[in-house]
């Protein structure tokens, strides 16, 4: 009695610290998802108060935290819209993959983590936050912008790369073989490709087999079979995230919708209690020795990704001020980047890569939002400088007659 009494209070107070925290957030225009990190290494290993009572609760309902996120980005996206976005952005994607999850490979290579650790942390510094970006573009009215299609775009190439990419870094983290960890990708490219082809194809009949008009029904139901499939999935190895994420988009139209408002509040409370969790399991005096290292990648990331932003506008054929305002919306990581470094944490392969990417994500969902409003009016100021000097020395350098001659009949042509 005394120890379930110690529990609830303990759990108590945590959500009623989650929630005050939250609304601070809310009151300060930025995402919670710092202030939750920190919540974590307060009450975790070396903290102010470790939680002792509630640690193994908020273990599974981390689990549960991770499921919901991925179920959620699952049922924003139909089938048809993947399989769209895969035929005419992949450049675009491929892009992003080699610029933004370099850098963070080649850290990890440069601190001697070893092969796993770099392709971890690849991952880590790869993946913007879809949670934070969409935030973003809401607040700052950017939902309707002419560059907004292509920042999306790499958003859904990114979590659709997931379905790839999380069942390789589980088959590394499990310490399988090179046979055990091909047949695992098999398998998950397999279970991904036939869930989009059944999606396409009979989405209606599986959207139909769900329905329900009364909300607790189609709740149970929705939530049942998502935590079904992301067991079956962890237990064939393929990740529990990519199986939610699946059962996501093989779910459409109304059911989508319906689901979508009545998981938004579960997905919120446990997503918060899996912030919490990975803090936890962080010692806050590990990271002053990895702060200089998550400083300087993501001062190199930052620099990627507007690259990236860039390049997909402008191949999009977005003008110049919207190329610099989709690289900046397109700097923030968050969610999945927590949720690549926990498998890696709970694995244990590198004691000192948590704290790093813990560091390094606090700094990148805070620096985010600055990025999305400031990045393009900072380029235009600097570029407006940058051609003025460069007219002021055309101006007063000497031109051979010859040259005017050239400018004279280039200036003609253009008038023709």
């Amino acid at each position: 009695m005394h120890s379930s009494a110690v529990f609830l209070i303990e759990f108590g107070c945590l959500i009623l610290g989650l929630g005050l925290l939250g609304r601070l957030a809310g009151r300060f225009s930025f995402s919670p998802i710092p202030l939750y990190l920190l919540a974590g290494l307060a009450f975790g290993e070396g903290g102010l108060l470790p939680l002792v009572a509630s640690e193994d609760f908020v273990a599974i309902g981390a689990e549960i935290g991770v499921i919901l996120l991925l179920l959620m980005l699952g049922l924003e996206y139909t089938a048809t819209d993947l399989v769209s976005n895969l035929k005419t952005h992949y450049p675009a994607g491929v892009v992003d993959a080699v610029l933004n999850a370099l850098p963070g490979a080649v850290l990890a290579l440069l601190l001697g983590w070893g092969p796993v650790a770099a392709v971890v942390l690849a991952g880590v510094t790869w993946v913007s936050s879809s949670g934070v970006i969409a935030r973003v573009l809401g607040e700052l009215g950017r939902l309707g912008n002419r560059e907004t299609p292509a920042i999306l775009s790499i958003l859904v190439l990114e979590d659709l790369s997931m379905a790839v990419y999380l069942p390789i870094v589980t088959a590394l983290l499990a310490g399988v073989g090179l046979a055990a960890g091909a047949v695992t990708l098999a398998i998950a490219l397999g279970v991904a490709t036939l869930v989009l082809v059944l999606a396409v194809r009979y989405g209606r009949h599986v959207s139909r087999f769900v329905s329900s008009d009364d909300p607790e029904k189609l709740l149970l139901v929705v939530l049942g079979v998502t935590l079904v499939v992301a067991g079956l999935a962890q237990q064939l190895q393929v990740s529990a995230a990519v199986g939610a994420f699946l059962v996501g988009i093989a779910l459409s139209g109304e059911v989508a919708e319906g689901a979508t408002s009545l998981l938004a509040p579960l997905r919120d409370l446990f997503a918060a209690v899996f912030f919490v969790f990975f803090g936890l399991h962080t010692d806050p005096a590990s990271i002053p020795p990895v702060l200089v290292p998550a400083l300087a990648l993501a001062a190199v990331t930052t620099a990627t990704k507007i690259a990236t932003g860039y390049w997909a506008a402008r191949r999009a054929g977005i003008g110049p001020k919207g190329r610099w305002r989709a690289g900046g919306t397109l700097v923030a990581r968050g969610e999945f980047s927590i949720v690549i470094a926990g498998l890696a944490v709970t694995a244990g392969i590198e004691p000192s890569l948590g704290p790093l990417a813990t560091a390094y994500v606090l700094i990148l969902v805070l620096l985010g939002p600055l990025t999305a409003r400031y990045t393009e009016p900072v380029a235009t100021v600097l570029t407006g400088r940058l051609r003025r000097k460069g007219t002021t020395r055309a101006a007063s350098a000497p031109v051979p007659p010859s040259a005017h001659e050239t400018i004279d009949d280039q200036d003609i042509v253009g008038r023709t």
